[in-house]
């Protein structure tokens, strides 16, 4: 049998000055629809912070401040196995524009529930319930 695919990737969960968090929905692929923390896939030679601030602009045309680790998640979906390195993220004044999502929101604690999120993304979210 064919030995999936690796994908690491890192993800911000950014915060506003209420608590809300930050959640993006996917606009492509296998996943079209489904809510997620924004982020993507390291490149060579990048540290962790240095990926999630590129990408942070590449996407959202943002500049984040990066905070405190939260977790490594490991997921294994249909077609690849996922490595998620997730933290906690503060914006730096600019509000965020979706360049690649197909729509985005703040969600409050008692919100987290109201949108479906991607199965490795649910590990964090129950984090955040907490």
């Amino acid at each position: 049998m064919e030995e999936k695919r690796r994908i690491e990737v890192v993800a911000a969960v950014i915060r506003d000055e209420e608590g809300r968090v930050f959640a993006t929905q996917r606009g492509y692929g296998d996943w079209k629809d489904w809510w997620e923390f924004p982020g993507g896939k390291m490149e060579a030679g990048e540290t962790r912070e240095e990926a999630l601030r590129r990408e942070m602009r590449e996407e959202l045309a943002l500049e984040i401040t990066v905070g405190e680790f939260i977790a490594t998640v490991e997921y294994e979906y249909p077609k690849f196995k996922l490595r998620m390195h997730c933290y906690m993220c503060a914006l730096n004044g600019s509000a965020p524009k979706l360049l690649e999502h197909e729509n985005a929101c703040w969600l409050g604690k008692d919100q987290l529930d109201s949108v479906k999120w991607l199965p490795a993304d649910m590990e964090v979210v129950e984090r955040l319930k907490k």
